[in-house]
């Protein structure tokens, strides 16, 4: 009986060490196990200077954990198409209003995140120097998305070109102008277009992005501009369901900081405003 009983205390004991053993490697493996490293996220992007931006704040995400690959797409429907159905977590290249609206046309759920900065708005001629010498029957060139048309017919207006219907605001047709004195034509093009339409049309309205390009910006050389109080920040964007991700936030708290903010001041003073 003595001898069973040493025996099956040996087995618990071998048992106990055996468990405590085995327990021991699960509490090693565990970190391995769990830990991973920088969270990877995709941003959808045009041109400079969003690109720029982008470019700035990529290693400063990677001191917060966070590997933001850049994905420059090619027209300016692919980075929310891209966004609403997840190949990308992020996009950088519009403003609200055209956002609206892509999520009216196709039923997304795209929401801004974080404002980055103002573009002035204007319209360039290579043929005229004033806005006054624009002839009878003169072509006006703006993008063709509802927002952008809208913009810009708001512009021309401000500016005395055109009269509008009251209180039509950024939901601008061409079929709400209701004068135009001079015969002027519209055309709507690509918004990618815009600057190739510089050497055939009177006056081509575009941002600072397609502008800059050409070596020409508003202050210097816009016939006009628009308003200050314009509703068309360009502005980091997600969508509903990760909006409030970690990653998302950490790099809307980078994209508006410090030293993008002095790199905007430092090279684009004259065509893009911080707007926070």
């Amino acid at each position: 009986m003595k001898k069973t009983m040493k025996f099956t205390l040996m087995l618990l004991v071998l048992v106990m060490i055996a468990a405590g053993c085995g327990n021991n490697k699960e509490a090693e493996s565990t970190p391995a196990a769990t830990s991973t490293g920088p969270v990877k996220i995709k941003v959808a992007s045009l041109i400079p200077p969003m690109t720029d931006i982008l470019d700035i704040v990529k290693p400063l995400l990677k001191e917060d954990g966070v590997d933001m690959e850049v994905v420059i797409l090619s027209d300016n429907v692919q980075p929310n198409e891209a966004l609403a159905n997840k190949e990308v977590d992020a996009n950088f290249f519009q403003h609200v209003p055209y956002m609206e609206q892509f999520n009216a046309s196709k039923g997304a759920k795209l929401v801004p995140v974080q404002p980055v900065y103002d573009a002035i708005y204007g319209g360039y001629s290579k043929r005229y120097k004033n806005i006054a010498d624009l002839p009878d029957g003169a072509t006006l060139v703006m993008a063709n998305d509802p927002s952008n048309i809208g913009r810009s017919l708001q512009m021309f207006a401000k500016a005395g070109l055109i009269k509008l219907k009251d209180n039509v605001g950024i939901k601008a047709t061409q079929a709400d102008i209701t004068e135009n004195a001079k015969k002027f034509k519209f055309q709507e093009v690509d918004l990618l277009m815009l600057a190739r339409m510089l050497d055939d049309a009177d006056l081509v309205a575009m941002t600072p992005a397609y502008a800059s390009p050409l070596g020409l910006t508003p202050k210097k050389d816009a016939l006009i501009t628009e308003g200050d109080d314009s509703e068309f920040t360009i502005t980091l964007v997600a969508r509903e369901d990760n909006k409030d991700s970690d990653a998302i936030q950490k790099l809307a708290k980078r994209i508006s900081g410090p030293e993008v903010k002095k790199f905007l001041e430092d090279n684009y003073a004259d065509i893009a405003l911080p707007a926070f």
